[in-house]
C-alpha cells in the first residue's frame, strides 16, 4: 500500500545559511543548499525516512518531475510553466530563519485539473493514506483540495488536509477528513484566538460538531494538540529544541499519515508522541525534509502527554 502526497504548487527550495542577518546591509552566505520542495513533496520525503512507501503527485514542468523522479516515485501532471522558488535565511548563531515564499505560476493546461482528478481517483485502490499539502497555483479552484479529501474519505482513505485560507475552510467542510493547522492559520480559519490551549479548544469545537474527524494544531516550541470527537490532548517536549522550524510541520504531518495509514483508529497519545517527537527531530536539520532519526528515537521517550477536557465533555 502507498502513501500519496498531492503538492500543487512545488517549489525549489534554497537555503542561505548566514552568521546573522540583518536587514539594509549585504551578507556573506556561508553555504548555500538548493533542494527539490513544497510541503508535499518534504512529506513525501520524510515519510522514505521512516520507512513508509510513499508517491508524490500533483502539478510540475518536465523538469522538475523528471529531477523528482531520480529522488522518488513520482506522478505528477505536468502543467506549470515553471517552477516557483522559496529562499530560507538560515542564521547559525541562534538557529533562526526567514523565509520567502514566491507565489508561483498559473497551470498552462486547460485540462490539468481534471488529469489530477483522474490520477488520484485511480490510485484510490492502492492508498493507505493521502497527503494534500501546501498552496495552489494560479488557475486552481480553493475546492480542489477539499474535492480530492471528499473522494479519497468516502474510499476509505485516511485524508489529512494542510492547506490554508479558503483551501483550509473549505477542506473542513468534509467529513473525516483530518486537518493540522498551525495557530495562525486555525485563527484565520475561525476567526477567533488560539493562544492558548482553552482557546484553540473553543475554536476547534465547531469544526469536530460540523464531523472534521480530527484537528491537530502544530504549536511549534508548545508542541501540539489533536482534538477528536469527545477527546482532547496535548503533547510536547519538556524544553524546545533550538534550529530552524521550516520543515517541522512537514515532519508532523509525514508522522500522523504514517500512523493512520497503518490504523485509522489510532491511539492517539502514542501517535502524537511520534510526531511531536518527529517534528523535532527536524528542527535540527537546516533544511526542510529531512530529520535526524537518531534525535527522534532519543527525544520520543521525553515527550509528555497531557488529555485535556474538550468543549464537547463539559456540562
Amino acid at each position: 500500500m502507498v502513501i500519496l502526497t498531492v503538492t500543487m504548487n512545488p517549489a525549489y527550495d534554497m537555503t542561505y545559511r548566514v552568521e546573522h542577518f540583518e536587514r539594509g546591509r549585504a551578507h556573506r552566505v556561508r553555504s548555500v543548499d538548493q533542494r527539490l520542495g513544497g510541503r508535499g513533496i518534504n512529506v513525501n520525503r520524510v515519510l522514505n525516512q521512516l520507512g513508509k512507501y510513499a508517491r508524490a503527485t500533483g502539478f510540475s514542468d518536465h523538469s522538475f518531475a523528471a529531477a523528482a523522479e531520480l529522488e522518488m516515485p513520482v506522478d505528477f501532471v505536468h502543467a506549470l510553466p515553471w517552477v516557483r522558488r522559496t529562499v530560507v535565511i538560515s542564521e547559525s548563531d541562534d538557529g533562526t530563519a526567514t523565509a520567502l515564499w514566491e507565489p508561483g505560476p498559473r497551470i498552462s493546461e486547460p485540462h490539468a485539473v481534471d488529469q489530477l482528478r483522474v490520477r488520484v481517483a485511480g490510485m484510490l485502490s492502492d492508498m493507505s493514506g493521502m497527503v494534500i499539502a501546501g498552496s495552489l497555483p494560479g488557475g486552481v479552484d480553493a475546492s480542489m483540495p477539499a474535492e480530492l479529501a471528499r473522494t479519497a474519505v468516502r474510499a476509505g482513505v485516511p485524508t489529512i488536509c494542510d492547506v490554508d485560507g479558503a483551501a483550509l475552510e473549505l477542506s473542513a467542510k468534509v467529513p473525516g477528513v483530518v486537518l493540522m493547522p498551525n495557530i495562525e492559520e486555525l485563527e484565520r480559519l475561525t476567526g477567533r484566538p488560539a493562544g492558548t490551549a482553552s482557546e484553540i479548544l473553543a475554536a476547534v469545537d465547531p469544526l469536530i460538531a460540523d464531523g472534521v474527524g480530527a484537528v491537530i494544531v502544530t504549536r511549534g516550541g508548545l508542541g501540539m494538540i489533536a482534538v477528536t470527537a469527545g477527546r482532547a490532548w496535548s503533547a510536547a517536549l519538556p524544553k524546545a529544541l533550538a534550529g530552524n522550524p521550516t520543515g517541522a510541520g512537514d515532519a508532523a504531518v509525514a508522522a500522523v499519515i504514517s500512523g493512520l495509514s497503518a490504523n485509522p483508529a489510532p491511539h492517539w497519545p502514542t501517535l502524537l508522541i511520534d510526531a511531536v517527537a518527529t517534528s523535532a527531530a527536524a528542527v535540527v536539520i537546516p533544511v526542510a525534509g529531512e530529520i535526524d532519526r537518531v534525535l527522534r528515537d532519543r527525544l520520543t521517550p521525553t515527550v509528555r502527554v497531557t488529555e485535556l477536557e474538550p468543549v464537547a465533555a463539559r456540562p
